[in-house]
């Protein structure tokens, strides 16, 4: 087992977005850690998109020396669903990490907003999206962009948690009188536009029972791949 010390030494242990996302933990103040094992590799990233998370990529076998020897309480670790199903460990819960590389044109209409528009991002996640785990003026957002219409603000998303090479959409929510006019479509196509031009691959995450919100993923070249957040054993 060897310790990697930096974002670009997990970039070089593995190529998978989801741990490269995780290895912003790395960078100076935040605390973070993150080894390989054979295949395998685990970033434990404090306070990453609300939680506490032990990201593990790899082989089954290798992922489950990592993980025993890591795991901690209060850390969710994070796995494919593919390598939890190959584990003898607890589940907490699985949803969908969605990815994708390259260069996308953005849909015009977007833009990115101003300090001074937060309280209509937040007025606007109330009505839209009140479960939202990304909000203005907390940790977490870089910067919102959105669409209005008429001067109202009627969807929104945010570059959120971005590491070096890995961006990240989140905060996505489109007005309930304004669904189903592709407004979703062209604000999440304006931030990826962004993400992929600055870090070269975008994520985000998203509930695996959303099929409308996959669907505006999938259409804006996104995959789709389910992911599960396991227990500690000991405090389950």
């Amino acid at each position: 087992m060897r310790v990697l010390s930096s974002p670009a030494d997990v970039s070089a242990a593995t190529p998978d977005p989801l741990a490269r996302w995780a290895a912003q933990a790395l960078l100076p103040g935040r605390g973070g850690a993150a080894w390989a094992h054979g295949g395998a590799v685990a970033v434990l990233a404090p306070a990453l998109f609300r939680f506490d998370r032990l990201v593990l990529t790899g082989p089954a076998a290798d992922v489950s020396t990592l993980l025993r020897a890591h795991v901690r309480p209060d850390v969710r670790p994070v796995v494919a669903t593919a390598v939890a199903d190959e584990l003898d460990w607890p589940v907490h819960g699985t949803f969908g990490w969605m990815e994708r590389s390259g260069a996308l044109d953005p849909d015009p209409g977007a833009r990115w907003l101003s300090e001074g528009e937060d309280d209509d991002v937040e007025a606007l996640l109330r009505e839209a999206n009140p479960d939202s785990w990304v909000r203005p003026r907390e940790p977490g957002p870089v910067r919102w962009a959105g669409l209005r219409v008429d001067d109202a603000l009627v969807a929104v998303a945010a570059d959120a948690w971005p590491s070096p090479d890995v961006g990240f959409i989140a905060g996505v929510a489109t007005h309930p009188d304004h669904r189903g006019r592709s407004l979703s479509t062209k604000v999440c196509s304006f931030v990826a536009s962004a993400l992929l031009a600055g870090h070269g691959t975008c994520g985000l995450m998203v509930d695996r029972s959303n099929a409308a919100a996959i669907a505006v993923y999938r259409r804006l070249g996104f995959t789709y791949r389910g992911v599960t957040a396991l227990r500690d054993p000991a405090h389950t």
